[in-house]
């Protein structure tokens, strides 16, 4: 009595070597999908997150010393100013004779 049937063995290493095939290319096909997304991105200008939040850091921060600034300015400006004081009114000029 035969246990094993070379045509089911044949059929079997078939179907895995298909398997195989099938994976490498849907790999493949990531690889090259992945790569396409990638150029098509650089293409358009895009910044990555990275760099968003950098810059976006980098606003903010320049927000606060603005704000620092502007505070300091105003200070500055208000104790510049000259206390108001009340004017004498000028004398009416003399009429010639």
């Amino acid at each position: 009595m035969q246990t094993r049937n070379k045509i089911i063995d044949d059929i079997s290493a078939l179907m895995n070597n298909a398997v195989g095939v099938a994976q490498g290319a849907k790999d493949e096909a990531e690889t090259a999908m992945k790569s396409w997304m990638d150029r098509w991105l650089a293409d358009r200008n895009f910044v990555t997150r990275e760099e968003f939040d950098a810059v976006r850091m980098m606003a903010q921060k320049a927000r606060e010393e603005n704000a620092v600034l502007a505070a300091r300015l105003d200070a500055l400006e208000s104790a510049a100013k000259p206390k108001a004081k009340p004017r004498a009114k000028a004398k009416p000029a003399a009429a010639k004779k």
